[in-house]
């Protein structure tokens, strides 16, 4: 038996956002986007989403660079790889010169690697929040959303992509 027929399609935040918010394993729906993209299988069933905008490091953000926030897929063969290629092709085409993602520091970063992206550095982890200049949980931002899901504030190492 063949693996099924993945097509990409576009998708509109909301929709993305439900997905990761009911499916991803470790992090929260995100507040906005550059673009998003689908992955349907042959019936027309979402089995992955990808999310990619703005950085979120402000220092990284410098109109030339695209940060992959969210992928988050069913566990389909390749999936996370297409999403991620897909956002960099769509991403260059919009002239963006650069292609960041971070994966958990005990996530081995197959699908980054296999799509491209080479791993330059480490986080020390943390949240953005200081006393100085609050910032509200993802999770309270998007009310109603399941909150048992709590963002892994622990390090992550970054993965560039030259587009």
């Amino acid at each position: 038996m063949s693996a099924p027929a993945l097509t990409l399609k576009p998708i509109t935040l909301r929709a993305a956002n439900a997905f990761v918010g009911a499916h991803h394993r470790h992090s929260a729906p995100v507040r906005g986007c550059s673009f998003c993209v689908s992955l349907v299988d042959d019936v027309g069933d979402v089995v992955g989403v990808a999310i990619a905008g703005r950085p979120v490091a402000r220092m990284l953000n410098d109109g030339e660079t695209i940060e992959v926030l969210r992928v988050c897929t069913l566990g389909h063969k390749n999936a996370c790889s297409k999403l991620y290629a897909s956002c960099c092709r769509a991403a260059r085409a919009l002239g963006y010169t650069l292609a960041i993602t971070y994966t958990l520091a005990a996530e081995h970063g197959t699908s980054a690697r296999a799509s491209g992206f080479v791993p330059v550095s480490t986080t020390s982890g943390g949240t953005w929040d200081r006393a100085a200049r609050r910032r509200v949980s993802p999770l309270l931002a998007f009310g109603g959303l399941d909150d048992s899901k709590k963002q892994d504030l622990g390090k992550k190492t970054r993965w560039e992509r030259r587009l």
